[in-house]
């Protein structure tokens, strides 16, 4: 038996799912007030967070070490009385001498041990470049995850919507007695359970804004609006160039190059110890019954009494310069590591990204149409068209797993390189549409 296959008309239930579903691809965006940008986000992170600011404050500390360190001892001013009376009367006494001294080391020592505390200060410095990066992709990471709940959220409510409609036509053919109450009932099952998909979903937004918020030491019920969607994925470098960027812009490298000066002026240093530190002091004598006069001195230390123990320095330092050597090795091997497999995630993610946009989202909004319209011919039946509703929704969200996914891999490859990797501007289409 044939049928013949009725038009709808444009505000029939069926064209309403037809539309809605169309509409998966068709781009909206927050309102104005409501856009949290990334930009804004990331200057607001290094302006408050609390961790990069005692990283930068513990390296200004150190900054003003060198001058310290680099200084002489302070002269000391003393009074001696020799042979005073038994009356104390210490205008009596023999001798009353006013001496000033004043310790001045081996002429090298303070300028290596200035020089010293400056390469360490610079090692401190680099460290809080570091903590700098950590924090923006840390940034970066919980902004495109709180992107991604908001995104399921849209995917959610839309499949809210398509059921509502679904279940409206299963209604309606129940009630022209095209089709069984179970139809019906599933339709309303589902439509529980999407609602329930909704408000889990609306607490994973408050877990990961707070999760940002805490980054950007603001309130955990400060509200923070919608993220924008992300840029078009790219990768406009090979992982080799990648590598040798990260080797020229990486703090921790540059921290270990400060780290072997710092031995290395360590060394230097430790083999002066040998060398002898002088004392010179000067003085005014006031002698009761006497001629007054002046007085001067001069001392030397005997380091070769302790030679051992400047050895034994020596010996450290060049250990402690080996070691530093060493671990700029083992630096060099990880960040060619973390760049290739920051790159490779990646590229693993674009690649997914691009299958999911020009092959199995196509296909399967095509194949939601395809399996409505045969649900209201009857060639179709509703377990089939529930079915492509569950695949449609589980597509969006891989491809929205995908799209994350790649961001937070570029924000890693962007922390192993050590820099910002400007690309395409262009934004995709968001799914989001305004919901309650």
């Amino acid at each position: 038996m044939s049928a013949t296959r009725r038009v709808a008309p444009a505000g029939s239930p069926r064209w309403s799912v037809v539309l809605l579903a169309l509409g998966l691809a068709l781009p909206t965006r927050a309102r104005g007030d409501d856009a949290l940008h990334l930009a804004q986000v990331l200057a607001e992170a290094q302006e408050r967070n609390p961790e990069l600011r005692a990283a930068r404050d513990r390296a200004k500390a150190m900054a003003s070490i060198p001058a310290q360190v680099s200084a002489y001892d302070d002269p000391m001013l003393s009074y001696e009385a020799w042979n005073i009376p038994e009356s104390l009367r210490i205008d009596r006494a023999d001798n009353n001498i006013f001496k000033i001294s004043q310790k001045i080391p081996f002429p090298g020592k303070r300028r290596l041990a200035g020089e010293v505390a400056a390469h360490e200060a610079e090692q401190t410095s680099h460290a809080a470049d570091e903590v700098a990066l950590d924090i923006i992709a840390s940034v970066k990471h919980s902004y495109y995850e709180l992107w991604q709940a908001h995104e399921r959220l849209s995917v959610f409510a839309r499949e809210k919507g398509l059921l509502e409609g679904f279940t409206h036509v299963a209604e309606q053919k129940y009630a022209a007695g095209a089709t069984s109450q179970a139809d019906v009932v599933r339709a309303q099952v589902e439509l529980t359970h999407q609602i329930n998909m909704i408000q889990t979903e609306r607490l994973a937004i408050h877990t990961t804004g707070a999760a940002l918020a805490a980054l950007l030491s603001r309130a955990h019920d400060e509200p923070l609006g919608i993220p924008d969607s992300p840029g078009v994925p790219a990768l406009g470098q090979t992982s080799a160039a990648l590598t040798r960027l990260a080797m020229e812009k990486r703090p921790d490298i540059a921290a270990r190059r400060a780290g072997i000066a710092r031995e290395e002026g360590a060394i230097e240093l430790a083999e002066r110890n040998h060398l002898p530190d002088f004392e010179f002091s000067v003085g005014r004598f006031v002698n009761y019954g006497m001629n007054d006069g002046f007085g001067a001195s001069a001392s030397v230390t005997l380091p070769f009494v302790n030679h051992e123990k400047y050895s034994a320095g020596v010996t450290e330092a060049m250990l402690r310069l080996s070691a530093a050597k060493a671990e700029r090795r083992q630096i060099d091997d990880r960040v060619q590591r973390e760049v290739e497999q920051a790159y490779l995630r990646a590229q693993t993610a674009l690649w997914q990204v691009d299958l999911f946009t020009n092959t199995h989202v196509p296909q399967i909004e095509q194949a939601l149409r395809v399996t409505e319209a045969g649900y209201q011919t009857g060639s179709v039946g509703f377990l089939d068209l529930i079915d492509t509703l569950r695949r449609l929704e589980e597509i969006h969200l891989d491809d929205i797993g995908a799209r994350t996914e790649f961001e937070i891999a570029y924000a890693d490859l962007e922390r192993a390189v050590g820099e910002d990797l400007p690309r395409q501007q262009k934004q995709r289409p968001s799914r989001r549409i305004e919901h309650d």
